[in-house]
């Protein structure tokens, strides 16, 4: 009982599963349920393993969307083709930043002003031309080609565009165009996000959500938030069975909710003297 999971100081400091003891695995979460949850005597008395491993499932991948760390990034550099593949666990980006020679991440915005639209093959009377080819593959569109093929900066907006008043002030500027990071976009249609000519060879970090489902060994919870796993498997079994009393079911609808709602502010990771520490700056005067 005085180890803590039966591992010694040495095999740690010595191995390679350095930080892991922060996690449980689903695998666990599930044993313990069926132990502590199911039995003789108690609100389930018979529930299949199957069932309890789909509500776990289900549990880990609606937590990881705002409650768990589940914030996944890769790094590539933009080939000539100005494209990166979607990843496989891709649900949603958090951001995308160019990285500079300091290694400084420069954050990305998307832009709305231009996409890759399905491009219809015509002939020369304008009709439509189509085969097997065209209804399996898309073919580049003109946008798509124009877009990457600028060879102006699009960090900006075309100073002859702004509007000048007699001082010289600047009107019509675009906050979210007003830096010269680059652009890009996402097609998720085709599973591409594309950028714009002047990220090409720049070292690009994309930083997404995934609804941690991945191997065995992916499908990890935090300790913080091990309770909300188990009232969310019992919420879903309970709600999905008859003869269950219905205030048995409402009350661990709260429990629920009231778990995630305590993994949620747990997993904030909010540091009171890092937190003073920025509302000292919001007392500056700005001169």
């Amino acid at each position: 009982m005085g180890l803590l999971d039966g591992t010694t100081q040495k095999a740690y400091y010595d191995g390679s599963d350095l930080g892991n003891y922060q996690f449980v695995t689903l695998d666990d979460i599930i044993s313990s349920f069926m132990v502590v949850y199911v039995g003789e005597n108690k609100i389930l008395t018979k529930v299949s393993r199957t069932d309890v491993q789909f509500h776990g499932m289900r549990a880990i991948q609606e937590l990881s969307y705002d409650v768990l760390k589940s914030m996944k990034s890769q790094e590539i550099e933009v080939p000539p083709t100005l494209k990166m593949i979607l990843p496989q666990d891709y649900v949603n980006y958090c951001k995308i930043v160019r990285v500079d020679s300091n290694g400084i991440e420069k954050p990305l915005y998307p832009t709305g002003k231009t996409s890759n639209p399905f491009a219809i093959d015509q002939d020369t009377n304008g009709d439509y031309n189509f085969t097997a080819d065209d209804l399996t593959e898309q073919a580049e569109s003109n946008t798509w080609a124009n877009y990457k093929s600028q060879t102006a900066s699009t960090g900006s907006d075309d100073v002859d565009a702004l509007l000048l008043d007699a001082q010289g002030r600047r009107y019509g500027l675009d906050p979210q165009h007003a830096q010269t990071n680059g652009t890009f976009y996402i097609d998720n249609s085709t599973g591409f996000i594309h950028f714009g000519s002047s990220l090409a060879g720049e070292t690009i970090i994309l930083k997404y959500i995934s609804d941690g489902l991945g191997t065995d060994d992916e499908m990890l919870v935090h300790k913080f938030a091990e309770e909300a796993v188990y009232k969310w498997i019992m919420y879903g079994l309970i709600s999905g069975r008859t003869g269950i009393p219905e205030y048995i079911t409402q009350r661990f609808k709260k429990e629920k909710f009231a778990e995630t709602r305590k993994a949620k502010i747990r997993l904030s990771n909010i540091k009171m003297e890092e937190f003073t520490q920025v509302l000292r700056g919001i007392s500056k005067p700005i001169k």
